[in-house]
């Protein structure tokens, strides 16, 4: 069965939908490739808006941590270039795109979210980018998209002290839109795609496309300084400690080298 379905609601809303319910949706290279793949399928069809989601209780756990711990230097890299690159499709993807956040959402899971365009969550949510416990830095556009939704103090703040962010504090924050319980999660984000699913298509995509080029000046710029920082927390000896405390399951004692 995929990691990913694609499942349409009516003619012109569709939810991607990611299905690895016993890692919490962890993202690891099997679940980038059906993403990707049902992200081309959602393209080629004719839907107004699309949902990002997961099953069960999770949005997504972030990175596999299991299948980056055999993995070298380089292999790291290129995984990152890779999740960089499909976010930013997500991004740039030319109808409008909502991150419904249905319970956990750290690390590349939230990065994820934030490459959406409207952002909500369940109440009972928990989110945070969570990295620098574990050596490193957001490398999938973190430190970049988190600014330019909630402000760089606040964002500091959240990235610095890795803290897990309840959706009620994420909506205060700015970070959601708004907050909604676990029974009605579903159908108040199908009412929102279907209200913008009844607008004029072309009108709405060029007023994204409009909208985009206002918030977001520099971005590209801004991406690729994160990975030059990135680069540098990789060949840590603090990350290294990260990846085996998680292995041996216990806190990780940091060196500072």
């Amino acid at each position: 069965m995929s990691t990913v379905q694609l499942e349409p609601f009516g003619d012109y809303v569709a939810f991607i939908r990611f299905n690895r319910p016993e890692v919490k949706h962890a993202i690891n290279h099997e679940l980038l490739n059906d993403l990707e793949a049902q992200i081309q399928k959602a393209i080629a069809g004719a839907y107004r808006c699309l949902v990002f989601t997961g099953t069960g209780d999770s949005f997504s756990a972030g990175a596999d941590l299991k299948e980056r711990l055999s993995w070298t230097e380089k292999e790291v890299f290129q995984f990152l270039h890779r999740i960089g690159s499909i976010f930013l499709q997500i991004q740039n993807l030319p109808m409008p795109t909502i991150a419904s956040v249905n319970g956990y959402a750290f690390g590349g899971g939230l990065e994820l979210a934030l490459s959406c365009d409207l952002l909500y969550a369940q109440e009972s949510a928990v989110v945070g980018l969570t990295e620098t416990r574990l050596g490193i830095i957001p490398g999938a556009g973190g430190t970049q998209r988190l600014c330019r939704l909630v402000g760089e103090q606040q964002a500091k703040e959240w990235i610095f002290t890795g803290k897990k962010i309840s959706a009620a504090e994420g909506k205060a924050k700015g970070l959601f839109l708004d907050v909604f319980s676990g029974e009605s999660l579903e159908n108040e984000i199908l009412k929102i795609a279907n209200e913008i699913s009844s607008a004029a298509p072309l009108a709405v995509r060029a007023a994204k496309k409009a909208i985009r080029s206002a918030t977001i000046p520099g971005l590209d710029e801004g991406l690729e300084w994160e990975r030059v920082c990135y680069t540098e927390t990789l060949r840590s000896k603090d990350r290294k400690e990260a990846l085996q405390a998680f292995k041996e399951k216990r806190k990780p004692n940091f060196v500072g080298e």
